[in-house]
């Protein structure tokens, strides 16, 4: 599928909604496609496929499967100044960001990668360490602790504030919305921000008197 330059942005933009991966990861992804014959990006295979009248051709996979293939000008392969955020701020890329929002996608922690945004996920809380202070650039102090969750295909970091520690016990079943993928002193941790949500589908508390109350029954 040929995309006009135009409209080029806005593909890669819907590409990145998708998958959940930040436009500038796929724009990079191609470069690097294009200098090394192949490039991964998330869950995504880049594949540079050749030229044809100066414009390089990709072939995006997942899985073995096809993506998508286009056409790509070298100009804009050679840009520095892509407006990564104007993609994303279009009617078209925010109704497709608010369809996926309500159908609830979710990602395994083994896709994860840095810069990931709107991501949603479901995990085991692992452990939660002790919590500790942290001082801010705004001079005041601020509890803050590294949980540890996991799916069946990965664990990783994920970093709560304040009132948000107590919200989740070792044991429970929790559902992240609109996450963000951060790496921090090089470790790979999920954060909130602003716009996160987190809710516990199940706590081991529940899963306690379930197992006491069935086994009061059984007696």
């Amino acid at each position: 599928m040929r995309q006009k330059k135009s409209t080029l942005g806005e593909h890669l933009a819907l590409l990145s909604v998708k998958y959940n991966i930040y436009p500038n990861e796929v724009f990079q992804a191609l470069i690097s496609a294009r200098n090394n014959e192949k490039a991964v990006c998330g869950n995504l295979t880049v594949e540079y496929r050749g030229k044809v009248k100066g414009e390089t051709i990709f072939l995006i996979t997942k899985d073995s499967s096809v993506v998508a293939q286009f056409r790509v000008g070298e100009e804009f392969l050679l840009r520095k100044d892509n407006p990564f955020e104007s993609w994303m701020n279009t009617d078209k890329i925010r109704k497709k960001i608010a369809k996926q929002n309500t159908e609830s996608i979710y990602t395994s922690i083994h896709d994860l990668r840095a810069g990931m945004k709107r991501v949603n996920l479901k995990a085991e809380v692992i452990e939660i360490p002790k919590p500790a202070q942290v001082h801010t650039q705004f001079g005041n102090t601020v509890m803050v602790v590294n949980a540890l969750v996991g799916d069946d295909t990965g664990k990783t970091k994920l970093c709560l504030w304040e009132g948000q520690i107590g919200t989740i016990a070792v044991g429970d079943n929790i559902e992240l919305k609109n996450a963000q993928v951060c790496v921090f002193r090089g470790e790979r941790q999920l954060r909130l921000g602003k716009n996160g949500i987190l809710n516990v589908l199940s706590s081991s508390a529940d899963s306690l008197k379930q197992q006491l109350a069935t086994a009061a029954a059984v007696r």
